[in-house]
């Protein structure tokens, strides 16, 4: 019996369904699916089964110095024990062993954690590698005809990291966090990679926070020819002789506003005309997929997260990549015909073959491993995919035709007039030859006119503006744009680049997006400059990563570059060690400056946001226990506190972020001094008739809104209301339950909810039929639940019992925090 081994259960179907021609049977083994046909089984491990760890006495944070797990032994553990073990099971029964894990260095390394797994149970059984970039019966097919060795330098590579990351995070994690105090679920996290990537994101926010604006004018002119009118404006040579808009004297502009103010007309003495050639963009890698992705609004984790289900579904090559030259074997042609009659994509594909000559672009890096981004010529129906993944599908398609794409071709026409002394500029441009935009519309393609003039023309002045305006500070970096400078930093990888930005979403250090860092990640920042400035250098890490690269060659061992780490470390802790106090008292009070929102009107100490020991969020006083004053949060999302600050409380507002269930809170105070009962509805349909209890609108102090009873806490029945938008209570009455129907005004289009309890009976009805009690929860849906199942998640009870992490690990696109916030939904 041949056993197959991939890196994921969706992967494993995939490669059963080719290799078997879609006849295999499936089976279940530990929980575990088994794929089986013709002598052959295929299994899906979930990334990682293997772990690496430090031994079992050093597991107690209090009893072991942080500095002691510098020279610490590393042991290997079963991460996901069912599948080690159906791995275990099945070994037993193979002949043959063919690992196709995915190529890149993170698949050799889980690989080679397969591999050691078989070598237990048998030590003789022939074990194979098969690589491919794309899974499509034609490149599984050739793979598996010729079957290649594990690379086992490149997997030390991988191994190197996890070790080096182990120790340094670990140490280095232990150090604040008891220094600070802050334990448990809260402890601050350090990075070999996420350290120096935080300190980016400092740099700029101290930036913008050191930004003095300079106050600036600028002068735009309206004038037409004839009916056409246009706009231009002042301009004026600087001292290097280059044209300089911003005005920096007040009086200076001022003058040349009265006079062009004072004339009606100007004279045209300079028209220049150019054409442009705007080129089709490179291939894509994975960093420019990132950036067109962010563009469409998705983060760089959900971006990837989608693209490698595409992967694995066989539509797109592996998305892991920095190659920007397709590969000689590549037809352009061939991949173009697999469109062409596509209702959605083939017009483009045929527009594309009609051209004489098909030439892609190139980019400046070639790779051997992986070819860059492109669709592999299978295009699922819309039903197979969801919206997303439809929309990121698209997006690859179409980079792919634009780099076969012709040029595109915009004239400009450059108009400069003068009034006395002074001089005016209109730049016009039109897209002559549309060229790749007709194909990849994701460009801005926007035109200016400006008419046609010649020199010596008078055109008239019809208004002129003076715009006092002043200079802004750095923006942030967006998620694309930060991934782009890390690579140019060498600062990760292609694969961890995304992923670090996630974990310090998830660890509290920045908010937002763009991302912002929180007064905690300042702190750490500093402390680190102040007393280990190695951990946050980007010198330190981009060497880090040249080293893993020559025990992939073969240049380095995992031992000299492992020990070499640990050097490095020990010298990091000789630094910190005198200045603990001092580092603990300086985070403690960036973590309280994180949670405050303003002064508690009942004692004037600090309210915060606080965390109960059921994961759910609320503001408690600072003067706790002496002060006792509460307020609650929603229960949806995580707190993220605002600069904006209430009129009438002296209160930072309160936004909860929840995905695209996002929105903004506002003044807790304020929202609990609306609580309250409104209109009464009707009769309670549970007490109404024996204890007259009645139904009415409510608002609670967190700002969720509901029908319910007005006898509660003796009646408990209610029905929930959306939380935002004006309730309206019509004169139109439910003939089942005798209430008035609703309608929520929020938006353009006002929403008919009906009767209350129509409504709700109906959303039951709906969940019932979804087949999950998991998708009753804000935010998941048919696919989420699928990749929970993956995990082992397939009812509430098991997401209640689940630890945030470990879930958030085995199932992309979803971070430990949003799972916490299920957890309390549930």
């Amino acid at each position: 019996m041949e056993l197959i081994i991939t890196e994921k259960d969706n992967a494993a179907r995939r490669i059963a369904d080719i290799l078997s021609g879609g006849t295999y049977d499936s089976s279940r083994e530990n929980g575990v699916n088994v794929y089986e046909w013709g002598g052959k089984r295929c299994v899906g491990l979930s990334g990682h089964v293997v772990g690496v760890d430090f031994p079992s006495e050093y597991s107690d944070w209090r009893d072991v110095e942080p500095v002691e797990l510098i020279d610490a032994s590393i042991e290997k553990t079963a991460t996901k024990e069912n599948i080690v073990a159906t791995l275990r099971i099945l070994s037993r029964k193979a002949t043959r062993v063919t690992i196709a894990t995915d190529y890149d260095r993170e698949g050799e390394l889980i690989g080679k954690e397969a591999y050691d797994i078989v070598r237990e149970v048998d030590e003789e059984v022939p074990i194979h590698r098969v690589r491919f970039s794309s899974i499509t019966e034609n490149e599984v097919q050739d793979a598996f005809d010729e079957p290649d060795e594990l690379d086992f330098d490149l997997a030390a590579a991988g191994e190197a990291r996890q070790i080096i990351d182990l120790v340094w995070g670990a140490a280095l994690t232990r150090f604040l966090s008891l220094s600070a105090g802050q334990l448990g679920n809260d402890f601050i996290s350090v990075g070999r990679v996420q350290s120096p990537t935080l300190k980016l994101m400092v740099d700029r926010e101290r930036e913008i926070e050191a930004f003095d604006p300079e106050d600036y004018w600028e002068l735009v002119a309206d004038v037409a020819k004839g009916e056409e009118a246009f706009e231009a404006q002042y301009f004026y040579r600087d001292e290097d002789g280059n044209e300089a808009e911003r005005v920096w004297e007040e009086a200076v502009a001022e003058d040349v506003f009265e006079t062009l103010s004072q004339r009606d007309t100007a004279t045209v003495v300079d028209v220049n005309r150019r054409t442009r050639t705007d080129s089709p963009p490179a291939p894509f890698n994975t960093t420019q997929f990132i950036r067109a992705a962010s563009a469409l609004g998705y983060s760089a984790k959900r971006a990837m997260s989608i693209a490698e289900d595409l992967y694995t579904a066989g539509y797109i090559t592996y998305p892991r990549t920095d190659n920007t030259v397709y590969p000689d074997d590549l037809d352009p042609e061939e991949l173009l015909d697999d469109f062409v009659g596509h209702p959605t994509l083939g017009e483009s594909a045929e527009s594309l073959l009609e051209a004489d000559e098909i030439e892609p672009t190139e980019g400046d890096e070639e790779t051997t491993d992986h070819p860059p981004i492109h669709p592999t010529g299978e295009i699922p129906s819309r039903g197979d995919v969801s919206d997303d993944e439809w929309e990121v599908f698209e997006l690859v398609v179409r980079r792919f035709y634009a780099t076969v794409a012709e040029a595109a071709i915009w004239e400009h026409l450059k108009v400069v007039a003068e009034v006395a002394a002074h001089r005016l500029k209109a730049n016009g441009k039109r897209l002559d030859k549309a060229g790749y935009h007709d194909v990849y519309p994701y460009f801005s393609t926007t035109e200016n006119y400006v008419p046609d003039v010649s020199e010596g023309e008078e055109i008239t002045i019809t208004d002129v503006e003076l715009e006092d305006k002043q200079t802004q500070p750095p923006r942030r970096y967006g998620q694309s744009r930060l991934i782009e400078t890390m690579e140019d930093m060498g600062i990760g990888t292609k694969s961890t680049r995304h992923e670090t930005i996630q974990k310090l979403y998830d660890r509290g250090y920045i908010e937002s997006d763009p991302p912002r860092p929180t007064k905690l990640a300042m702190a750490v920042v500093e402390a680190a400059e102040n007393y280990a400035d190695r951990v946050v250098s980007e010198d330190m890490t981009a060497q880090l990563e040249q080293d893993m690269d020559a025990i992939a060659s073969g240049e380095a061992g995992l031992e000299d570059v492992t020990d070499e780490s640990r050097e490095m470390l020990a010298e990091i802790f000789a630094n910190l060690a005198d200045s603990r106090d001092e580092i603990g008292d300086h985070l403690r009070k960036s973590l309280k400056d994180d949670k405050r929102l303003g002064p508690c009107p009942e004692c004037g100490e600090d309210l915060l946001v606080r965390r109960s020991r059921h994961g759910s969020y609320f503001i408690g006083c600072d003067g706790y226990p002496d002060c006792e004053n509460t307020l609650p949060l929603p229960s949806t999302g995580k707190p993220l506190i605002l600069d904006e600050e209430c009129a009438d409380h002296g209160l930072n507002e309160v936004k909860m972020l929840a995905g695209r269930q996002t929105f903004v809170h506002g003044c807790p105070l304020c929202k609990a001094e609306d609580a309250g009962e409104g209109p009464v509805l009707g009769d309670c349909p549970e007490c109404g008739d024996e204890h007259g209890g009645e139904l009415a609108v409510k608002t609670l102090q967190s700002g969720s809104r509901l029908v319910g009873c007005t006898r509660y806490p003796d009646c408990e029945y209610s029905l929930p209301l959306p939380r935002r938008g004006e309730i309206e209570v019509t004169e139109e009455y439910c003939g089942e339950h005798d209430l008035p129907e609703l309608v929520i005004h929020s938006g353009d289009e006002p929403w008919e909810l009906g009767c209350p309890i129509c409504n709700y009976q109906e959303f039951q009805a709906r969940e019932s039929e979804s087949g999950s009690d998991l998708e009753s929860l804000d935010g998941v849906g048919a696919k989420t639940v699928e990749k929970l199942a993956a995990a082992g998640i397939e009812s509430l009870d098991d997401l209640t019992d689940a630890d945030p992490d470990s879930i958030a690990e085995d199932v992309d696109g979803v971070s430990a925090d949003r799972i916490r916030n299920w957890q309390a939904s549930a």
